[in-house]
């Protein structure tokens, strides 16, 4: 029964839940590693004025190395563990259709600065994803990324990553 349930999420164009919890727990596995780690080397004990710098992440990080085996072991082992589909081919697609772009906008944030990248960002998802004419599209990404600038830029005085467009302006 349960080789069948593979077959059917393979044929679905997805993987199955149990393959989602178990990658997931290795992945959050080794993120713990690295916190307990760095966190060691930043020192992790206790000093004469109190816990130093690395003593309480150092120990979340433990609980989620923790937290980890447990799911894993619940993934393998576990009489509840599932072999439904966890996303189908169909699905993923849509999922990549919001994450690949939003991480071009990171990328691009580090290159041309938070505020084109976010025209860029903004102005390309009404376009693409909602089907908004070029004008309304512009309209709305200049404008909002013009509210963005003036809130953090000028009433909080909070800089954010700028680019060599905002540096002719000169900010």
């Amino acid at each position: 029964m349960e080789q069948h349930d593979k077959r059917a999420a393979a044929s679905r164009g997805g993987f199955s839940q149990r393959t989602a919890e178990t990658i997931t727990a290795i992945v959050f596995f080794l993120i713990g590693v690295v916190m307990i780690v760095d966190n060691y080397t930043l020192g992790a004990g206790w000093a004469k004025d109190g816990p130093q710098a690395g003593y309480f992440p150092l120990r979340i990080g433990a609980i989620i190395c923790i937290a980890s085996v447990v799911v894993l072991l619940q993934s393998l082992y576990g009489k509840n563990r599932s072999t439904k589909a966890f996303v189908t081919g169909e699905r993923f697609k849509l999922v990549l259709r919001m994450f690949v772009p939003t991480i071009a906008y990171v990328l691009a944030i580090q290159l041309a600065g938070i505020y084109v990248a976010s025209v860029l960002f903004i102005g390309a998802f009404m376009r693409l994803m909602g089907h908004y004419s070029w004008l309304k599209s512009l309209v709305v990404s200049i404008s909002v990324t013009v509210m963005l600038f003036w809130m953090f830029e000028v009433q909080f005085l909070v800089p954010l990553p700028k680019g060599p467009l905002e540096a002719l302006f000169g900010y």
